[in-house]
């Protein structure tokens, strides 16, 4: 198996290489779309400035989760706080991949953000002699090669924590599987959040005594409140709507085609109740304009989260709908609004993790293609929470039922918070294995 690894590894070196240069123009495109993305530039290059350098140096050997993009980064801040609750003192560095990802970091509880270092052998080897960590956390589904090897090298333990396997990942690691069991072999601890996830591990090369099934830290509730921010946001739409009571509807991180989409939804329930508002999320802000021209298509008029209280949003009774444009907010909002659907789920496939608005305590609704979070759906559909709808025209429906009675919103919250007691206290399980408690 030893000398497997080493082969895989050489030849995953062999490649890097050459791929990270096909992708270099589409990193410079995104640098130059999004503006910040060229942030951090030497940190992903195992190089930190003088501050955090010092700042790591007065770690004791800190635990290092790593965690790609928004999504895996509010999961890494709710196992910061479980990590904390077993030892306060305990020292923690967040690493992230992209620029939303790394400000939310920036407002967990770990001693530092920084960007994670590209997966080249020399880049990971500087990367770790500086962090020096007690422990590796990777969340959900990242495993960089040369990352993990490096740390196994050094004794460090590596976990995978809260471990998500879609059914079209398992399909081609399964594929390739002399490539890639070799480096799932080497984690130490992979925490599954289904039972049924422990043979699929396994069957990827993962020693059985490694796998534990401790729930999704994701779907977890112990601890979650409401963000400081929603009461700022509450005020600002208050303003934004000239003080009228409305009852608001957020389509959350739409993708192409959909604001569209539920914007004509918005249009017809509007004239039953004209109490009605819109908010729309879209899932990247880069598609602005876009989202702009398909509401205007549809009869909308939207204003823009950004403008709210300053002199250029104009009066406010002009917007017949708000486009959230700014980001990492979109968790806050659902504590603002009333009725929430999310997006990726009609005319994109995979869907969009819909558990945060649960835990706002908010009737929800998605499309068909949940793709991404077919044992959440399963849990959902078994305690009979009617989330999933087919098209726009059963969307259209549910709402207005949801909109007629105001007591159905509330059964249908509660469903869905009691669905996902079954994990609850994941974050706290995963935190003691990483901890090997």
């Amino acid at each position: 198996m030893l000398m497997h690894l080493r082969i895989v590894l050489i030849i995953y070196n062999l490649l890097l290489p050459l791929a990270l240069l096909l992708m270099i123009p589409g990193y410079l495109a995104k640098m130059l779309r999004r503006g910040s993305y060229g942030r951090g530039f030497g940190e992903r290059l195992g190089i930190y400035s003088a501050r955090k350098k010092k700042v790591l140096g007065s770690l004791d050997r800190p635990v290092w989760i790593h965690a790609v993009s928004v999504g895996e980064v509010n999961i890494a801040r709710k196992l910061v706080a479980a990590l904390r609750d077993i030892d306060s003192n305990l020292s923690i560095v967040i690493s992230t991949t992209t620029p939303t990802g790394f400000a939310i970091a920036g407002k967990s509880d770990a001693n530092l953000a920084i960007y994670n270092p590209v997966d080249l052998w020399p880049v990971t080897r500087r990367a770790l002699r500086v962090i020096n960590p007690r422990a590796m956390v990777l969340v959900e589904a990242e495993v960089w090669p040369n990352l993990v090897h490096g740390a196994i090298r050094r004794g460090v333990e590596v976990s995978l924590v809260s471990a998500r396997l879609s059914l079209k990942s398992e399909r081609h690691y399964r594929k390739f599987r002399l490539l890639t069991a070799p480096v799932f072999g080497m984690l130490n601890r992979v925490c599954v959040q289904e039972i049924e996830d422990v043979a699929r591990w396994r069957g990827l090369g993962v020693d059985s005594a490694a796998i534990k099934h401790l729930g999704s830290i994701k779907f977890d509730s112990q601890g979650v409140i409401e963000p400081v921010e929603a009461g700022r946001f509450r005020e600002l739409l208050g303003e934004h709507l000239g003080g009228e009571l409305k009852r608001i509807l957020l389509a959350g991180s739409t993708h192409p085609g959909e604001e569209a989409l539920i914007g004509n939804v918005y249009g017809r329930l509007r004239e039953r109740f004209p109490d009605l508002y819109f908010v729309v999320a879209p899932r990247h802000v880069e598609r602005l304009e876009q989202v702009l021209a398909d509401l205007r298509s549809v009869g909308l008029n939207p204003g823009l989260r950004s403008e709210m209280g300053s002199p250029e949003a104009g009066a406010s009774g002009e917007y017949d709908c708000l486009v959230i444009d700014t980001t990492g907010e979109l968790g806050a909002w659902y504590y603002v609004v009333d009725l929430v659907v999310i997006g990726k789920s009609f005319l994109a496939h995979g869907g969009q993790n819909p558990v945060e608005a649960v835990f706002a305590d908010k009737p929800v609704f998605f499309g068909p293609h949940m793709e991404n979070f077919t044992a959440l759906v399963d849990i959902f559909n078994g305690h009979g929470c009617g989330m999933q709808v087919t098209d726009e025209h059963e969307l259209e429906n549910r709402l207005m039922v949801a909109l007629d009675l105001a007591e159905n919103e509330q059964t249908m919250a509660e469903q869905a918070k009691k669905a996902m007691s079954v994990h609850h206290g994941a974050a706290q399980r995963s935190a003691m294995a990483v901890l090997g408690e």
